[in-house]
């Protein structure tokens, strides 16, 4: 195992003549929470979706754990299997209660047997607050318990790194509190975590560094109290001065 959870090195990625990601170098070290920002169209969610190959990389490399990804002989599926994901939608199979939800993979993919898969289950939901939930169907639930379930699942799967793709950008506002008090606790016990939000507050609290991109690449990173608090890059004044103020129309 290395300190480096997670390395990206060189990435480009192109759809057709259109490129998104213009060279991204980034890491994250083991245990820590990197939060990345930056307008729409920035790139933000194609270097989260590349990192654990749901878009494939144009050109440069991706490690996770020390394990190349990007290599052609590499076996993708095992090392996708260290890699938790949550994305926006909540992508889950609405025909499934909650608990199938949580087992179906650990049976199928990591050949668990359903008394072991259901103990996981159950001890994940705890986690996200959603015991009394185990037996309803998606449908029966709010957006943001359907996101927390989300989370119990990917955690379920026993990740080394969390990725989350926006994770309350689809949620109501006062849907979005019990989400991120999930996420918080996730880095506090010291969840190796990748991160693209608009929650700035959260940023600001959780990361222990943050990243922002514009136009494909990342114009500026450090300590959220620096990238955030106090920008050294114009297009970094200029996005959070939009973020930070709704009223700001310049």
């Amino acid at each position: 195992m290395t300190d480096v959870a997670i390395d990206v090195r060189g990435l480009h990625k192109s759809f057709g003549p259109l490129e998104v990601l213009k060279g991204i170098d980034a890491q994250v070290n083991r245990g820590e929470v990197v939060c990345v920002i930056g307008p729409s169209g920035s790139g933000k969610s194609t270097l989260l979706r590349c990192v654990n190959l749901l878009e494939e990389p144009t050109a440069g490399s991706i490690f996770v754990d020390g394990v190349e990804l990007t290599d052609p002989d590499a076996d993708i599926d095992r090392a996708r299997r260290r890699i938790g994901m949550v994305f926006q939608q909540f992508n889950l199979f609405t025909h499934l209660n909650v608990t199938e939800n949580l087992t179906v993979a650990q049976i199928k993919v990591l050949g668990r047997g359903k008394d072991e898969a259901l103990k996981i289950a159950r001890h994940n939901l705890e986690r996200v607050g959603l015991s009394e939930k185990a037996g309803a169907m998606p449908a029966q639930l709010s957006g943001g318990q359907q996101q927390r379930v989300a989370i119990a699942r990917a955690l379920s799967m026993d990740p080394d790194v969390m990725l989350f793709d926006e994770p309350t950008s689809a949620l109501d506002p006062e849907l979005v509190g019990d989400v991120l008090a999930v996420m918080k606790q996730l880095a506090a016990e010291g969840m190796t975590m990748m991160v693209v939000t608009h929650e700035m507050q959260f940023a600001r609290e959780v990361a222990d560094r943050v990243l922002f991109m514009d136009g494909g690449v990342i114009v500026e990173q450090g300590h959220p109290d620096s990238v955030i608090g106090k920008p050294s890059n114009e297009r970094t004044r200029t996005f959070l001065a939009r973020v930070l103020d709704p009223l700001h129309t310049r």
